[in-house]
Formats: structure tokens, C-alpha cells, sequence
């Protein structure tokens, strides 16, 4: 008699989608007046360590984080929106894209500032690996973003390779 395959359950990659801002302030800063790289990756783990909770229902930590871009500086008092979801997930993993972008009201623009892909793993009770829900994108526009996350993770790797062989 077969044995009978538990069905893996699942999750959308909108019930991750999270969305946190923040305002930089003086304990945050070098003395330049920008931020400090470490506070701007503490935003990006909590805000991808929030997407990763609310997709696999279950408390996470984090295992990895791919090569972090900081693109453009954020300056005290500007407002800093850090949103990160869910683009792919494996048994016990899930991948989750979290971006960075600076709003100076001063000047009414916006611009990205840093991005990056971290890789975290869920935990049961006993704080042993415990599998995710598969990745669900019931819409386009999902699936979409979905597909521009892998693209752009694909892209960032094969940039590092073609680096490392020189």
C-alpha cells in the first residue's frame, strides 16, 4: 500500500509582503550625517524577518543574506520605507527580497537606497528547522514580482561570478 503524502500547505507571497518606515535620526548616523550601514541591515533583517513570520506563521531566523547594495546615502531626518516579501521558498527555507528607499520631503523625491536577499529558516517549538507553506501567486501581479526577484537574484549572482573569475 502507498504511503500517503502529507499535502504541503501553503501561502501567498501578499500575506508576506511587509512595508516598515523609519525616520533617521542622530543615533543613527556617522559623522557625515548618513546612515550607518549597520542600522540600515538591522532595518532590512527585522523587515525581512517580519515578511518571513507572517508567510510561514512560525517564528524564523536568519541564514543568510546575499551581497548587500547600498546604492544611494540617506541623510538624517530622511524618511527611510523598507519593504520586503517572499519570492521563493525550499522545504524548511524561504528567500525573501527586501529594498530600501529614502523619501527626502524637502525636496519631494524618492529614490532607492539598498537592497538585498535574505535566506531565513523556520522554527517549531524546540527551535528545530520545521518546513514552510509553498509559494502561492494567485495573481499577475504577484507573479510578477516574483519573477523580478529571481531575475534580479539570478542576475546579482552571475555579476559576483563573472567578478570572482577575474
Amino acid at each position: 500500500m502507498p504511503v500517503e503524502q502529507q499535502q504541503r500547505a501553503t501561502s501567498t507571497l501578499s500575506a508576506s509582503y511587509t512595508e516598515m518606515s523609519e525616520i533617521l535620526m542622530p543615533n543613527e548616523t556617522n559623522n557625515l550625517g548618513r546612515a550607518l550601514g549597520g542600522a540600515v541591515l538591522h532595518w532590512m533583517d527585522i523587515c525581512g524577518a517580519i515578511s518571513g513570520r507572517r508567510f510561514a506563521r512560525a517564528q524564523v531566523v536568519t541564514a543568510s543574506m546575499d551581497h548587500v547594495d547600498f546604492i544611494a546615502p540617506i541623510e538624517l531626518g530622511d524618511i527611510v520605507t523598507i519593504t520586503g516579501y517572499v519570492f521563493d521558498t525550499g522545504r524548511t527555507s524561504l528567500d525573501v527580497t527586501v529594498t530600501v528607499s529614502v523619501e527626502r520631503p524637502a525636496s519631494a523625491t524618492t529614490e532607492q537606497a539598498a537592497r538585498s536577499f535574505f535566506t531565513f529558516v523556520a522554527l517549531d517549538g524546540a527551535e528545530n528547522a520545521q518546513p514552510v507553506p509553498a509559494l502561492e501567486c494567485p495573481t499577475e501581479a504577484q507573479e510578477d514580482l516574483r519573477q523580478e526577484a529571481l531575475d534580479r537574484r539570478r542576475s546579482n549572482r552571475r555579476d559576483r561570478e563573472d567578478t570572482e573569475s577575474e
